[in-house]
C-alpha cells in the first residue's frame, strides 16, 4: 500500500513519524506545489497532507486513493464533497493542541496587555538610559485580573482558554453564534461580547459562515477597544479592516498567529503593521510545541492504521 505525504516539512525534523504496522511504501515530500499534486497522488492509496490543497480537479487523477489523512484539525484545504463522491475517506487530527494553543493565546495576551515587546524594543534602543531614572512609562500596562475575556468558539480550545482566564481572575463570556440569540444561558449574544470584552480571542473553524465574521462593522462595535487575538484561522477576520482599526485606535492591539495567505505576501496589510508596538504577528506556530507535534504524528499514524484495519476514526463529512 502506497502512502504519499505531501508536506512532511510542515512537521519539525525532531518529530518522529513511526512506520505504520502494515506493509506499505511511504514516500515523503518536503513540500508539494499546486502543479505537482496530481502526479504525486496518482498512484497513492493513502495521502497525508497538512496544508496542500486537494481539489476536485486533482482528485480525478487519484484512481487508487482510499484515504486522505489530514495532519491537522482544519480540513478547509480538502474538497470534502469531491472525496465523498469518489468514496474517499477523510480523517483529521483532534484534541492534540489542548495545551499548546491556549498557552500561546495567553502568551500573546500577556505580551500585548503588558507591552512586553514594546518595552523590550525600547530598552534595546537605549530608552532606559535616556530616561535617567529606575523606570519609565512609555507604553500601557494593564492587569488581566478583573478584565473581561470574550471567546468566540466553544470547543476544546475555547474551553481551555476559558479555564485559564478564570484562573487569572478574568470574567469569561462565550459568544453565541453570530446571528443566533437562543443558545441558552451559557452564551452571550455575539454583539454583546464585542461590546463588553477587553480581550477577544477566536477559536473556531473557518467555514463559509465564519469567513470574515469580524469585519469593519464588528470592529466598530468593540466599545472597550479590546485586544483581538487570533490563533485559529486567518480568514475569520477581514485583515484590511483590522489593520485600519489598529491604526485608528479602534482596538488596543492585535496578536495574530494566522493569516489568510501563509506566508503573507509583502503587500499584505499586516506586513505594514510590524513596527507598531501593539501588534504581534507569529508564523502559525501556536500549535507547534514539540509535545503537540509528536502527539499529532502519533495520532496520524494510529488513524491510518485504524482505517486499514477497517475501523476508521476521526472521519470528516462534507457539510450538507
Amino acid at each position: 500500500m502506497k502512502i504519499a505525504f505531501l508536506d512532511r516539512a510542515t512537521l519539525s525534523p525532531e518529530t518522529t513519524l513511526r512506520p505504520p504496522s502494515f506493509a506499505h511504501e511511504l514516500v515523503c515530500h518536503a513540500n508539494t506545489s499546486a502543479d505537482e499534486v496530481a502526479q504525486r497522488i496518482a498512484d497513492a492509496d493513502i495521502v497525508i497532507t497538512n496544508k496542500v490543497k486537494l481539489s476536485a480537479e486533482v482528485l480525478q487523477h487519484a484512481c487508487r486513493l482510499k484515504l486522505v489523512a489530514v495532519a491537522a484539525t482544519g480540513t478547509d484545504n480538502i474538497d470534502l464533497a469531491a472525496c465523498a463522491q469518489r468514496g474517499i475517506t477523510v480523517s483529521n487530527i483532534r484534541n492534540y493542541a489542548g495545551n499548546t494553543v491556549p498557552e500561546h493565546t495567553f502568551a500573546l495576551i500577556f505580551a500585548l496587555r503588558r507591552s512586553i515587546c514594546a518595552y523590550r524594543e525600547s530598552v534595546k534602543a537605549g530608552r532606559w538610559q535616556e530616561c535617567g531614572q529606575f523606570c519609565y512609562f512609555d507604553h500601557p500596562i494593564r492587569d488581566l485580573a478583573g478584565s473581561t475575556l470574550g471567546i468566540i468558539g466553544d470547543g476544546a480550545l475555547g474551553n481551555a482558554v476559558a479555564t485559564m482566564g478564570r484562573a487569572l481572575g478574568m470574567k469569561v463570556l462565550f459568544a453565541a453564534f453570530k446571528g443566533r440569540s437562543n443558545m441558552g444561558n451559557l452564551y452571550t449574544p455575539f454583539e454583546e461580547v464585542l461590546a463588553r470584552a477587553d480581550i477577544i480571542t477566536l477559536h473556531c473553524p473557518l467555514t463559509p459562515q465564519t469567513r470574515h465574521m469580524i469585519g469593519a462593522t464588528e470592529l466598530a462595535a468593540m466599545q472597550r477597544k479590546p485586544l483581538v487575538i487570533n490563533t485559529a484561522r486567518g480568514g475569520l477576520v477581514d485583515e484590511e479592516a483590522l489593520a485600519r482599526a489598529l491604526r485608528s485606535g479602534q482596538i488596543a492591539g492585535a496578536g495574530f498567529d494566522v493569516v489568510s495567505a501563509e506566508p503573507p505576501p509583502a503587500q499584505h496589510p499586516f506586513m505594514e503593521l510590524l513596527e507598531m508596538p501593539n501588534f504581534i504577528l507569529m508564523p502559525h506556530v501556536a500549535w507547534a510545541s514539540q509535545e503537540a507535534m509528536q502527539g499529532l504524528a502519533d495520532q496520524l499514524i494510529a488513524s491510518i492504521e485504524a482505517f486499514v484495519a477497517g475501523e476508521p476514526v476521526n472521519t470528516v463529512q462534507p457539510k450538507t
